[in-house]
């Protein structure tokens, strides 16, 4: 909703329904809690009050702006617990974090009967195991779809009506939702704690953390010798100079949250010393 500076105006012009279909938390920044969650900064509570109004939304609270969720968040939540969760799989395979027997048991697990043994005999025709577990991961993608589409479905009015609550993916059928429990209890195990993954994850707090500290102590006190040289290094579109402090620190988040793994590590390097520029 937040214009960057020099571009066009209007950005990619999206609709209210787009829009409002990637908000999963429909409240202000003032309501994240504990958790930290939220689907848009006081800043933008007007913006998305137009949204909600021009859309129907349910209002659940008024200050701070709390929304029912719209309709189709439901369905692009599910397509990140389903991708993320599957895909987790056969990417800790590509990486030998797991073998491939264990990433294609847990795939065949969400079918039995006949649709299982189709499966299996389709294994017996192609012998390159990557090409099997991308065999596998497409069918286990397309029948969570399935089991997503018919649980919106199922609980089609209480979503219209602002009153269902949870993930889809929680009100899928018996067997789907043990075989997707099962992926995700193993990766919690095995991948995501894996030390590989532990150490790029530490190192990208350490990275993430420092640059945005760094950059927010320079907006708070501009008037220093480094500071100036820090906020020169900011492209010109995020308005680090903006009238409010509120402003000016969500200039930051928008920079550093816009960096590739790739340019957020050499930034880091250069402004810790650890990789000096060709002189």
């Amino acid at each position: 909703m937040h214009q960057f500076r020099g571009r066009r105006r209007g950005g990619f012009a999206m609709t209210y329904s787009t829009l409002a279909s990637i908000v999963k938390y429909p409240h202000s920044s003032e309501l994240s809690g504990d958790k930290k969650k939220f689907g848009f900064f006081a800043s933008e509570e007007k913006d998305y009050h137009a949204i909600a109004q021009n859309l129907g939304i349910t209002q659940l609270q008024e200050n701070p702006l709390k929304l029912a969720r719209y309709p189709l968040v439901y369905l692009v939540e599910a397509a990140d617990d389903i991708c993320y969760q599957v895909m987790d799989i056969e990417d800790a395979h590509k990486l030998h974090i797991i073998t491939a027997e264990k990433a294609i048991e847990l795939m065949l697990n969400f079918f039995d009967g006949e649709k299982r043994e189709r499966r299996i005999r389709s294994l017996q025709i192609v012998s390159d195991v990557n090409e099997q577990i991308a065999y596998l991961r497409s069918s286990v993608i397309g029948l969570l779809i399935n089991e997503c589409c018919s649980a919106f479905l199922e609980n089609e009015t209480d979503i219209l009506s602002g009153e269902f609550s949870g993930a889809l993916i929680k009100h899928i059928s018996p067997r789907a939702k043990t075989a997707y429990k099962a992926c995700s209890d193993f990766a919690v195990r095995h991948i995501y704690r894996s030390k590989d993954v532990l150490d790029i994850e530490l190192a990208g707090y350490r990275i993430i953390g420092f640059l945005l500290e760094t950059f927010t102590d320079a907006i708070k006190n501009p008037e220093h010798a480094y500071s100036k040289l820090l906020l020169e290094r900011v492209p010109e579109q995020y308005e680090v100079d903006a009238p409010t402090m509120y402003g000016k620190i969500q200039a930051v988040i928008d920079y550093v949250s816009g960096m590739t793994d790739v340019y957020a590590l050499d930034l880091y390097r250069k402004i810790t010393g650890a990789r000096l520029p060709n002189v």
